[in-house]
């Protein structure tokens, strides 16, 4: 998934980004349990404007963590995401495996 037509990497276009003045965060799957959408490791880089590039979950939980770094790029801090739902509700919150998934986001300095 990409918000930019231009770039396929995470981390080549946060280095564009970046060569560019923008600000940037990263946010990277660190652990999963069940049947998580991404596995570890994948990652999405943000843009200070919300654009975006990679996947850190197919979709469902992206416009959270975008939210959320774009906040760790005003203030400067990580942060440590945690979604997980049970196989019933699964669907109402977005996590339609009904996995769980941590996610690091850190701003870019």
């Amino acid at each position: 998934m990409s918000g930019t037509a231009q770039h396929t990497e995470p981390l080549d276009a946060a280095a564009q980004w970046l060569g560019e003045g923008r600000k940037v965060a990263l946010a990277t799957v660190v652990k999963t349990w069940g049947s998580a959408p991404r596995q570890a490791g994948s990652q999405i880089a943000v843009r200070d404007d919300g654009a975006f590039v990679g996947s850190v979950s197919g979709g469902c939980i992206e416009g959270a963590v975008i939210e959320e770094a774009v906040a760790a790029m005003a203030d400067g801090r990580v942060r440590n995401l945690e979604f997980g739902v049970s196989d019933e509700t699964a669907w109402s919150v977005g996590l339609a495996c009904g996995g769980r998934i941590e996610i690091f986001v850190e701003p870019v300095l």
